[in-house]
C-alpha cells in the first residue's frame, strides 16, 4: 500500500513549521495513539520513546499521531500538551485532523486503522510495510526498521 500524507491539524513538541513527508528518502515510524488508551499508555508510548531514542536520525524519523475516535471532549489539544509534558515525550506529535461532522479522524480513516495503538512503518519510497494494531515486540520492530533503513527500497522488501 502506498502511503498518503498524514492529515495533521497541528504538530506539537516540534519546531515551528514541522511536517513529515511520507515520501521522503528515509524510514518513517508513526505511532497512532490516544492519550486515554491503556494499551497506548502502557505499551505504545514507552515503545515509541525507545524507538525515538535508539533510531531517530537522518535515515529514520519517529513521530506520534494523536488520533482521537472516542471521548473527544476529554482529549483536546490542551490536554495533549499536558500529556506530552508529563510523559516527557521526546518525539513530535501530530493531531489527526477531523472533517466536520465525522467521528473518525482523517488519517485514521485514510489508513483504515482499526484502533489504537497502531504502529505504521513506511519505507524510503513511501510504501507502507507495517500497519499493526496492538503490541509488537520492541526488539523485533527495531531489527526490522534497521534492516529496512539499510536496504534499497526498490529491492525486495519483506513484510513484518
Amino acid at each position: 500500500m502506498k502511503a498518503t500524507q498524514l492529515k495533521v491539524q497541528k504538530w506539537l513538541n516540534a519546531p515551528e513549521g514541522y511536517t513529515i513527508d511520507v515520501n521522503a528518502n528515509k524510514v518513517k515510524v508513526i505511532h497512532a495513539f490516544q492519550m486515554l488508551c491503556p494499551g497506548c499508555v502502557y505499551h505504545g508510548i514507552p515503545q515509541t520513546v525507545e524507538l525515538y531514542n535508539k533510531l531517530q536520525g537522518p535515515d529514520i524519523e519517529v513521530v506520534g499521531l494523536h488520533t482521537v475516535f472516542e471521548n473527544h471532549h476529554a482529549m483536546g489539544e490542551e490536554s495533549l500538551k499536558v500529556f506530552i509534558k508529563e510523559w516527557r515525550l521526546p518525539f513530535p506529535v501530530g493531531i489527526d485532523q477531523h472533517a466536520n461532522g465525522q467521528s473518525l479522524p482523517e488519517t485514521m480513516n485514510d489508513y483504515q486503522l482499526q484502533g489504537t495503538p497502531t504502529t505504521i512503518v513506511i519505507d524510503q519510497s513511501g510504501e507502507v510495510l507495517v500497519k499493526y494494531f496492538g503490541a509488537l515486540d520492541t526488539q523485533k520492530l527495531i531489527d526490522f526498521i534497521l534492516e529496512v533503513s539499510t536496504k534499497n527500497p526498490i529491492a525486495e522488501t519483506r513484510k513484518y
